[in-house]
């Protein structure tokens, strides 16, 4: 899981990065051979993951989320700008318990699969956000990465200062931080008042400069009010859905399924939420069913099955 998760923050897709690491162990049995012992057997297998991951990740594009493309949107009223990109432009979520099994690890394990985290770190450059990752997730030595990419130990420590500066910029820095206490509170209380659909109770859990948005849109909102307007809005399209609890990096998170007649739910969303000071602070809505396999979501809730 740990070389999982690794591909996961060097690549930001939870199936990107299974597909890297199902390579790494084709790549590795072909090559068993070769390996020399120079350097132990994991450094070598994380050498050969971190140029799997290089190699997806020559295309131009970065994955980023909506709040990376430009400034929020102001709702006036009028029709919202709902234009979208593929899925391959965006940073996707990935079930917690794909990470890590380890509790120790939960602490750093908060900030370093937070959403806008894997987002700053799609900026840099991707030797750097290899760099990142090992040196301040994993904890490897300078030595240790000096060895997996192949470097100098002066190189390693160069990209690493330099990674580290443009993700203070972005205020993206890792800390030990445990759980807000209160998530699960506001999780239940969150679920309660969708599943009712009361917007006053929704907006109660607000914090006031929460940031809401919905892959693959490119709109986002800023702010108590603009989110509440949403919900009293084009948000309508939900009422009546009913919420599967789940996890996703490291956070709380709900399926949600919208009614589709005769008894039936059908997969629309993805909740991710963000808590801290007991209030809600992120909430990203990824959309489209086929996010609900990766995290073992039924294709469909009935009474019986809810």
């Amino acid at each position: 899981r740990e070389l999982g998760g690794y591909c996961y923050r060097v690549l930001g897709s939870a199936s990107d990065a299974e597909d890297a690491v199902q390579e790494t162990m084709v790549r590795a049995w072909k090559g068993a051979d070769r390996f020399e012992q120079r350097s132990s057997m994991k450094t070598w297998i994380y050498r050969i993951a971190t140029n799997v991951c290089l190699d997806m990740r020559k295309a131009p594009q970065r994955r980023a989320l909506p709040m990376d493309l430009g400034g929020p949107a102001a709702l006036d009223g009028g029709t919202p700008n709902l234009a979208t990109r593929p899925a391959e432009a965006w940073i996707g979520p990935i079930r917690t318990d794909r990470l890590t099994d380890d509790p120790a690890d939960a602490a750093l394990l908060r900030d370093s699969v937070g959403l806008a985290f894997l987002a700053a770190l799609q900026q840099l450059p991707p030797k750097q956000r290899a760099v990142v990752v090992l040196r301040d997730v994993l904890s490897w030595s300078a030595e240790e990465c000096a060895a997996t990419l192949e470097t100098s130990v002066a190189s390693v420590n160069s990209a690493l200062a330099r990674a580290r500066s443009t993700l203070a910029k972005a205020d993206a820095t890792i800390e030990r931080r445990p759980a807000d206490p209160s998530e699960t509170r506001v999780l239940e209380q969150y679920l309660a008042a969708f599943e009712a659909y009361d917007v006053d109770r929704l907006v109660a859990l607000l914090a006031d400069d929460v940031v809401f948005s919905m892959p693959p849109y490119e709109l986002w909102l800023l702010g108590a009010g603009h989110v509440e307007q949403w919900w009293r809005g084009p948000g309508e399209v939900c009422r009546g859905s009913i919420g599967v609890v789940t996890s996703a990096n490291d956070r709380p998170a709900i399926g949600v399924y919208h009614p589709a007649g005769d008894d039936r739910w059908e997969p629309f969303a993805l909740h991710v939420l963000d808590v801290a000071d007991g209030r809600l602070r992120a909430i990203t809505h990824f959309m489209g069913p086929e996010v609900f396999a990766e995290f073992e979501l039924p294709d469909h809730l009935t009474s019986a099955t809810r």
